[in-house]
């Protein structure tokens, strides 16, 4: 059996990668995270312990050989120091990281693909998340600088606009929300801004993809779809994974920001990131988003408690 570790792994796609991972054979596996909302797998051996508490965290682990760690919040310079310093020397394989396309420094040059530029400081401009991408991009050179001291192989992961089963952020859910209380969805005018998805199904399928390829090892992959997604072309999923007529009002983006109506998605700024690199390392395919979205609804309403399919549908 491989030993795999799993910091974080309670929350959105940390949770369905370890469901999926479960579908798999000859896994054993581990989840290190606070305790917060427990797996409760007999499947699954979980380990109550913030990781920034190293002493904890060193006396908890088991002392066993790991196939690979994934880790999934590191999201501070340091973290993957911590845990890499409590892990028994020599006796980890491959160190997965889960970063974040956002690492990417604004370009006209699209789709942006792994090679492109890298942040080099915070953006204000984003207020509380102002540290967010900049941190990630930090954790991912702390990534790469130790590992190469310790000779340990290391992927990381860095996914466009995640959505699906278990996420918490507001972004399909915002939809969704308006779309059951009949209530109007307001979308740019322009219609111009383009964004690239990917399922958080996908995203697990490829993490699982790269346990013990050597030829992900040393890598930064994109994971991204390759439709382009615009607002309008989401109303029209929308109005197809839910079988209803959608009441929509564009308006210019600048009312919008004066409104403050919380669109989750740029309003005039394209988002594209080319994810084709890692189908050719992992052999994959890309969920359409239609597919992935209406698997999205159907949790979405099971998990308020309304019923599956709707009616009328």
């Amino acid at each position: 059996m491989k030993n795999i570790l799993i910091i974080g792994g309670s929350y959105f796609l940390g949770r369905v990668f370890v469901e999926e991972l479960l579908k798999q054979e000859g896994y054993r596996i581990h989840v290190l995270n606070r305790g917060n909302i427990p797996i409760r797998s007999a499947e699954v051996s979980e380990i109550v312990c913030d990781r920034h508490n190293l002493e904890r965290m060193g006396k908890l682990l088991p002392p066993l050989d790991w196939h690979a760690v994934i880790d999934f919040c590191a999201y501070t310079p340091g973290d993957i120091t911590g845990t890499l310093n409590v892990l028994p020397s020599g006796r980890t394989r491959q160190y997965l990281y889960i970063s974040t396309a956002s690492v990417y420094a604004p370009t006209a040059e699209l789709p942006v693909r792994e090679e492109a530029p890298k942040l080099t400081g915070p953006q204000p401009e984003l207020g509380p998340f102002a540290d967010y991408a900049y941190n990630k991009w930090l954790a991912e050179l702390e990534l790469q600088s130790r590992c190469e001291e310790l000779d340990l192989p290391y992927t990381t992961i860095r996914p466009a606009f995640i959505y699906g089963k278990y996420n918490y952020a507001p972004r399909e859910s915002y939809f969704f929300d308006l779309i059951e209380k009949n209530q109007p969805i307001v979308i740019p005018e322009n219609g111009l801004a383009l964004f690239s998805f990917v399922s958080v199904w996908d995203v697990a399928r490829i993490i699982i993809g790269c346990l013990g390829n050597e030829a992900a090892w040393h890598r930064a992959f994109n994971a991204s779809a390759q439709e382009l997604v615009s607002y309008l072309r989401l109303v029209e999923v929308f109005e197809t994974v839910t079988g209803k007529n959608l009441k929509v009002e564009t308006m210019p983006a600048a009312e919008i920001e004066n409104r403050q109506i919380p669109l989750p998605f740029p309003l005039d700024e394209h988002l594209i990131y080319a994810g084709t690199l890692v189908q050719r390392v992992v052999n994959f395919q890309y969920t359409s988003l239609l597919e992935g979205m209406r698997e999205t609804y159907r949790y979405y309403r099971i998990g308020r408690g309304l019923s599956w399919p709707p009616r009328g549908a």
